[in-house]
């Protein structure tokens, strides 16, 4: 195993136990190119996230947008923008998708806010929809009838994120859950209200819980050991839902999270579902 792919793997254990459950079920060289897809997604993120000011998020997504440019010119010979040219090299992965997937972290770094569900919607699409999509190239699938599914999966995933992650996302000055699903939005540095922010998180997971069964009936169009890990990361972030569910809604709860022992149960759940 190649030190890129040694670093890759790293990354995926530290960032996601979920997802490293998910590609420790793939063949070797599809979980090679998911591990990939995840490092430069993870990388793209936390470049922007962890970014200093607006105008360094700025430069940063400027970098991101030429290690692009280096992967589809066959150029980058380190860090993530070799892992991406790694899966497109062997994919032809479009270079739509990691450009959809910026245009989605420079909605981030402009602190845009989301008046419909709609407009959720287009970052969701933008920061996992097009992850799905491009995991359909990572695992051969050349049937695009796949694509939409895979789109739904990931939005569904980052939906559970929203849901989850409203208090963390307060904190950082970020709110997804649209205005049009709440009473009164809140301002800035104001704490957040668990009755008055509960029946929009209820809403995420509803809408999510939609695109979770169109995500399902696209598993077909997978190779059957690719099938079977991304329905074992579905079933593991769907369980995050309704963990987010059982506590009420409550923003103010702990963070959801699915216990080793429960995960242990999913992956026997989605070997024994047709």
């Amino acid at each position: 195993m190649s030190v890129a792919a040694e670093t890759d793997r790293q990354v995926i254990s530290r960032h996601s136990k979920s997802f490293a459950l998910a590609a420790r079920l793939l063949p070797g060289p599809e979980r090679r190119r998911a591990e990939a897809l995840y490092a430069w997604c993870r990388a793209a993120d936390d470049a922007v996230d962890h970014a200093a000011s607006p105008a360094a998020a700025r430069s940063a997504l400027d970098a991101l947008h030429a290690g692009v440019d280096d992967a589809y010119a066959g150029r980058a010979t380190g860090g993530p923008a070799a892992a991406l040219q790694l899966v497109v090299r062997e994919c032809g992965v479009p270079r739509e998708y990691p450009l959809a997937m910026l245009a989605g972290f420079a909605m981030d770094a402009a602190g845009t806010r989301y008046g419909t569900a709609d407009d959720l919607l287009v970052y969701c699409y933008r920061v996992a929809g097009v992850v799905g999509q491009m995991m359909c190239h990572a695992f051969g699938v050349t049937d695009p009838r796949a694509l939409p599914h895979a789109d739904a999966l990931g939005r569904a995933m980052q939906l559970t994120n929203v849901a989850r992650d409203v208090a963390e996302d307060w904190a950082r000055g970020r709110l997804y859950l649209p205005a049009e699903w709440l009473p009164t939005p809140p301002r800035p540095g104001e704490p957040l209200d668990d009755a008055a922010l509960a029946p929009a998180v209820r809403r995420a997971l509803d809408l999510a819980g939609e695109l979770y069964r169109s995500g399902d009936a696209g598993l077909k169009y997978l190779p059957p050991r690719c099938r079977f890990a991304v329905r074992v990361a579905g079933l593991v972030y769907a369980d995050i839902g309704r963990r987010v569910a059982a506590a009420g809604y409550r923003v103010s709860a702990p963070r959801a999270v699915v216990p080793r022992w429960r995960k242990a149960v999913l992956v026997v759940a989605a070997a024994t579902r047709r």
